[in-house]
């Protein structure tokens, strides 16, 4: 299961402590995020499902670079990696 947490200036305005959830791929693991917290998705992902400019993923230390900011939904990861959530300032 991965371990994914928020930081402090995602959590100023929402509630989102750190979440073990299960996924094998960057996209499960945020929708079981979603689940428990469902204000989020709209704070981490636009109308249109992407990433909001002011978010930035980083699984195992390395961030998620799309141009797109489309969330990889074919982007394995291993079960026991840490996802963070940072907003960009």
């Amino acid at each position: 299961m991965a371990r994914v947490s928020f930081t402090a200036n995602l959590q100023r305005h929402l509630s989102c402590p750190a979440q073990i959830v299960p996924g094998d791929t960057v996209r499960a693991v945020l929708d079981c995020v979603f689940a428990v917290q469902p204000r989020l998705r709209s704070y981490i992902l636009d109308d249109q499902d992407r990433v909001r400019r002011h978010v930035a993923i980083y699984i195992n230390g390395d961030r998620i670079t799309d141009p797109e900011r489309l969330i990889p939904t074919a982007l394995k990861i291993d079960a026991s990696a840490p996802v963070h959530l940072i907003e960009k300032t």
